[in-house]
């Protein structure tokens, strides 16, 4: 049974569900666009549901026939300067909160994944989608060049892939987005769910101290170059080694026993 957290929000659902807090994405009539208002929520629904002590990881997810339609275009015509920079602002600080969370974001998707929700699946720890997903940044055709969701959409399939998703507009299905690196698995819609748990119960098995470890050592390396990577890194793994689970995960593998983590 889910367990609806404290905070209300007029355009994000939040519940417990065991180790996983989900976050869904409630526009369903707007295929979920991302208004300011809902983006604002969404950062501090993320934060909220990271807060809570049995959280281990967080799903996010959409309402109705699609996971997110981009930015709710409604909103953007014949606006001042003031509030595009607040637009985009609030934007890159809700995508920027997903890396700085301690637990994995795992994005469940379906339907569609457009424009700055293509951005929002990029930008997710994980990602595991249903078969029949259309991904794409089409912004291109409107006129309005998805600038924004070219940074994690480039760092997650590549200079030439992106260019092409970019500079096209066209779509990509489930399983070229695996292939490209954009997601993590296309399962039959049927097996969403399933696969997501099993994805989230593996990650709840560990220590989750050493998991923030070592999401929060993946982002501060991964764009470095190798020198600077491995002299971070290196630092990391001495101070993770200090660390109670660490000492008590290797007891544990040398006694052949479960281990008794104890979050730090």
């Amino acid at each position: 049974m889910s367990q609806v957290l404290g905070t209300e929000y007029r355009n994000v659902l939040v519940a417990a569900d065991g180790p996983a807090t989900r976050i869904t994405l409630n526009r369903p009539e707007k295929r979920n666009a991302l208004s300011l208002e809902l983006m604002g929520e969404l950062t501090a629904a993320l934060r909220e549901a990271s807060s809570q002590p049995g959280t281990r990881v967080i799903v996010l997810e959409g309402a109705g026939p699609a996971f997110s339609a981009g930015h709710d275009l409604s909103e953007m015509i014949g606006r001042e300067d003031a509030f595009y920079r607040e637009l985009f602002g609030v934007c890159t600080v809700m995508m920027e909160t997903i890396h700085e969370l301690p637990q994995p974001v795992i994005a469940k998707v379906h339907g569609v994944a457009t424009a700055a929700g293509c951005q929002l699946v990029a930008a997710c720890d994980l990602a595991i989608a249903a078969e029949g997903t259309r991904f794409a940044t089409p912004g291109v055709k409107i006129g309005l060049f998805c600038s924004t969701p070219m940074v994690p959409v480039s760092r997650a399939v590549g200079r030439k892939r992106a260019m092409q998703l970019l500079l096209t507009g066209e779509p990509i299905d489930a399983a070229t987005a695996v292939d490209w690196g954009l997601i993590n698995r296309a399962v039959p819609a049927e097996d969403l769910e399933g696969a997501v748990l099993e994805l989230g119960e593996a990650i709840a098995r560990s220590s989750p101290s050493t998991i923030a470890t070592g999401k929060r050592a993946f982002y501060a390396q991964v764009d470095r170059p190798e020198h600077d990577a491995y002299g971070h890194t290196q630092l990391v793994m001495v101070e993770n080694a200090l660390a109670r689970d660490a000492q008590e995960g290797m007891s544990a593998f040398l006694q052949k026993r479960a281990p008794a983590w104890r979050g730090a």
